[in-house]
């Protein structure tokens, strides 16, 4: 579900703002401030997991004061937008936005226990941070009102690959084209404009493809901003001719899309926890927090992969420009060696930060940072943050940030309850508790951390070794979320009920069968009725041209003419197989169902577009009846 920002309160407000002063009398405007504080829409009509049926269908919104309210401008008028929780009747979360308040609240309870260890009283509220990178492609609208799989699926499935694509990583350092720079800077000041911090605009590395960036915000609020930037940049993308995808995966063989949650905490009087300074060694409170975390990811990975799993983001997980399904952390040189001498008996040292010195008088020497980056871990520290590149580009980053602050809740809960009964109050044994509790965090964590090429075969084989968990597909990620030891972890932080975590594990499973229910329907349509005729009108024109050379005496090669005819009869089988494995779906179960649309509809899916495929490359360009990849990646 996403973040509901806007109550049915605003309509009172429209309305009340139309109405001649003298009308607007006391009473009326506190009727509007109650409304506006808690409305009641229905809490039935949308996917709630069995929370809610229609003959129980009450619920309330519930304003949101950490979020600020904006106003949503359009041609007609403008309306005040309040962003609210939304809950039922019973008080159970119907949003994801109560879910992230509680998972902040919980974060922030156990990181106050680990600051009084270290001296710190003063009570600031710790929050959980997060800037979300949006990647999107854009394609000119002309193109995509001509795909139907476009439109109702936001993908493309059918389509070859063209003669160029993103092979010589041209795009990425090339110039913004002129159309897109003008739709981005008007995005940007329609962001602003609804105080959503805009600090980075780029291309991306396929063509098509590019990129927009927040400043960091609390949580709560880098959630509910990422929702607003998804429907700005597609409703300004309308006025510039151009359509904005956030499928993970809109063109086949070309990089997807992500959207890169990077994730911190911290407070007012503390600033950032996971700013390890200039020597992270002797940074110990830092060093507390930075365990916690590789604990949480170690010991929670397949909530995580959970977290993230989708049907769109199946086609991307694992693919050549994201993560693998493998959840691992990369520390870089630098923590890695600082952990390193932990596990070994103690941190004396840290990797300088230096400087690079490229060789040419007039470029200064550069400060250089004390480790790589690794854009193939799906969980790395980059610096002051740790970056889930997994987060794919059509997701609400509400989940993600639920399941991180929840688990990293209870690996500080963890340290907390390890370093007091440790020190028993007494500040002088701290730093053996600390070091103790370090040495065993690394010992028992190790396998998770990964700072190698995540696309290689050969770390899948590692990690299987490691017994890291490779869930390659959404029907074998959402199991976790219903596992006993995932029940019990958001229970015991009051973060999610087990009747809320069974709901959404409901939900998220329809979802993911109704995504693939409609492509395959989508498929079974577009080669039946667009690409089956074309292919059957351009094997017509060979036959007769065929016929006709032979009538008149010239010998002439039919092999052009038995490949599409072959595959004219191998797209008629792989449809009807397709329509079979479609019907033969059994909904009684949800994970049953899930089972078989991932082991069976979406193979045979696959299969017809490898015929579609292979026939785009044959039938004439004017037979054929949707645009290209060639026709859409490069934007004019």
């Amino acid at each position: 579900m996403a973040i509901n920002c806007q109550t049915d309160s605003t309509k009172e407000v429209a309305d009340v703002a139309r109405l001649p002063k003298p009308q607007l009398r006391r009473g009326k405007r506190r009727k509007l401030g109650t409304q506006l504080i808690q409305g009641e829409p229905d809490g039935s009509s949308f996917p709630t997991g069995g929370l809610r049926v229609t003959s129980q269908a009450r619920a309330y919104t519930i304003w949101d004061v950490t979020s600020p309210a904006y106003i949503l401008e359009n041609p007609n008028g403008a309306t005040l937008c309040i962003p609210t929780a939304f809950v039922s009747w019973t008080g159970e979360a119907l949003d994801k936005k109560t879910p992230v308040l509680r998972s902040m609240q919980a974060l922030n309870k156990q990181a106050q226990r680990i600051l009084k260890l270290f001296g710190h009283h003063d009570g600031a509220f710790v929050a959980s941070t997060a800037g979300p990178e949006q990647e999107y492609f854009l394609v000119d609208s002309s193109f995509y009102y001509a795909r139907p799989d476009l439109i109702a699926a936001g993908r493309t499935l059918f389509g070859s690959k063209p003669p160029k694509g993103q092979e010589f990583d041209d795009h990425y350092f090339g110039a913004i084209p002129e159309r897109v720079l003008a739709f981005m800077m008007e995005a940007e000041r329609e962001l602003f404009k609804l105080g959503i911090p805009v600090k980075t605009r780029h291309n991306e590395v396929a063509p098509g493809q590019f990129e927009v960036a927040p400043v960091f915000e609390s949580a709560n609020v880098a959630a509910d901003h990422q929702q607003l930037m998804m429907l700005v940049l597609r409703r300004t993308a309308e006025k510039y001719g151009l359509s904005c995808l956030m499928h993970e995966k809109p063109f086949a063989g070309v990089n997807g899309s992500g959207k890169h949650v990077n994730w911190s905490l911290g407070s007012s009087s503390q600033g950032n926890m996971l700013s390890p300074g200039d020597t992270p060694h002797e940074n110990a409170q830092f060093l507390v927090f930075c365990a916690a975390v590789i604990r949480a990811v170690y010991r929670h990975q397949g909530l995580l992969r959970a977290v993230v799993a989708s049907a769109g983001n199946d086609h991307r997980l694992g693919a050549n420009e994201a993560p693998p399904a493998i959840i691992s952390i990369f520390l870089g040189d630098q923590l890695t060696d600082v952990f390193e001498q932990i596990k070994a008996g103690g941190a004396n040292s840290s990797i300088p930060s230096g400087t690079l010195t490229v060789g040419v008088d007039v470029l200064p020497p550069l400060p250089k940072d004390a480790g790589d980056r690794n854009r193939t871990s799906p969980f790395a520290f980059t610096g002051n943050r740790f970056e889930f590149r997994a987060v794919g580009s059509n997701q609400s980053i509400a989940g993600p940030l639920v399941a991180m602050n929840t688990i990293i809740a209870e690996s500080v809960d963890y340290c907390a309850t390890t370093l007091e009964e440790a020190t028993g109050g007494d500040p002088d044994k701290l730093n053996a508790a600390v070091q103790s509790l370090l040495t065993d965090i690394i010992n028992e964590c190790a396998p998770v951390i990964f700072d190698g090429d995540g696309y290689s075969k050969e770390w899948h084989d590692e990690a299987a070794r490691r017994g890291l968990l490779n869930l390659k597909t959404t029907a074998d990620a959402l199991p976790q979320l219903v596992k006993p030891e995932t029940e019990e972890l958001f229970e015991s932080y009051d973060v999610l009920s087990a009747r809320e975590l069974h709901s959404r594990f409901e939900t998220y499973v329809e979802q993911y069968c109704l995504s693939i229910d409609v492509e395959a329907a989508l498929a079974v349509q577009i080669a039946k009725t667009q690409v089956f005729p074309a292919a059957i009108r351009y094997q017509s024109e060979l036959a007769a041209t065929c016929a006709n050379l032979k009538n008149i005496g010239y010998e002439f090669d039919t092999d052009t003419l038995d490949a599409v005819t072959s595959l004219v009869k191998s797209l008629q089988d792989s449809i009807a197989r397709l329509e079979f494995a479609i019907s033969d779906a059994d909904e009684s179960e949800p994970m049953v169902n899930a089972r078989h649309h991932c082991d069976a509809i979406l193979p045979a899916m696959l299969e017809v577009r490898k015929h579609v495929d292979k026939l785009e490359g044959f039938v004439a360009d004017d037979l054929w009846p949707l645009p290209t990849y060639a026709e859409m990646l490069f934007i004019k």
